[in-house]
């Protein structure tokens, strides 16, 4: 007889979310460094991604692929709703329960039967997704000239209640512990617009989340060239063509709350300047 493992699910304490948290919180690691896939297209190559001591490689599997950068929104749903809660002084657990309509209208999503049915593959493509990140290992000792991996998933499991009828009474998810003790720790949380959920392209969400990182309220704002910008977006796209989204993005002018300019630095080389609007 195969022995399954047992669920995390009946070693945590049940966090049941609310309809609509007040704010909108992101996880900076997550604005910082490339994590997601930018398209909506099935992505199965890795993303690999070093610099400045920092190492990150993103697996997916080829039945779901990579999950994606619309896929994170469930996560930003999970911050947003542990920020709530601790906020009120009130307990918080990896262990999640939502009613999908919820998370729906919080991601400004259709809460039809396509809704639904792109929510279960977002869940798979974040389960399935596997990640490896040395970031946040401060707690080995500098002498020992060693940094800790860790290997997670964004989801290590989910469940749905479903009626005879077909209609969802409710999913649970589990968050690793990785995403959850940066949460949790509110220097690493940011408050980001509701309007990023307006955001259609994959290039224009990440590029909001690193300004919202990078650019935070500085008057003075940020600055990267085309070269680091498309090394830290993780993008599959050629070269030519990424810059060819920024330039577009810096005449869209679509971020909200930041101002978009094209620059040139000592080398030449072109460089996106994001300074934040002042109301």
């Amino acid at each position: 007889m195969t022995r399954h493992p047992p669920s995390e699910r009946l070693q945590l304490e049940l966090f049941s979310c609310v309809p609509s948290p007040p704010g909108i919180r992101d996880y900076q690691d997550l604005m910082a460094f490339p994590f997601f896939s930018l398209s909506k297209g099935r992505r199965i190559k890795p993303l690999i991604f070093e610099r400045d001591g920092i190492v990150i490689k993103v697996e997916a599997v080829p039945e779901y692929g990579m999950a994606t950068i619309w896929d994170a929104d469930l996560l930003i749903w999970a911050a947003s709703q542990i920020m709530n809660a601790r906020n009120r002084n009130e307990p918080t657990s990896r262990l999640l329960r939502f009613m999908p309509h919820q998370f729906l209208r919080f991601a400004n999503r259709p809460t039809g039967k396509l809704g639904y049915d792109r929510l279960r593959a977002a869940l798979d493509r974040l389960q399935s997704t596997t990640i490896q990140t040395n970031i946040r290992s401060d707690d080995l000792a500098p002498a020992r000239k060693a940094r800790r991996l860790h290997r997670f998933s964004w989801i290590n499991e989910w469940n749905e209640l479903i009626t005879t009828s077909g209609h969802s009474r409710g999913m649970e998810i589990i968050i690793p512990d990785w995403f959850y003790q940066g949460v949790i720790n509110e220097s690493w949380v940011l408050a980001i617009d509701p309007a990023y959920f307006c955001l259609k392209g994959g290039i224009e969400r990440w590029l909001y989340r690193l300004a919202r990182k990078h650019g935070g309220r500085s008057e003075s704002g940020w600055g990267f060239s085309f070269k680091t910008l498309y090394e830290k977006s993780g993008s599959l796209a050629r070269f030519s063509d990424f810059a060819i989204d920024i330039r577009t993005l810096a005449q869209k002018q679509s971020l909200p709350g930041y101002h978009l300019s094209l620059t040139r630095n000592t080398k030449g080389e072109e460089c996106l300047h994001v300074q934040r609007l002042i109301p």
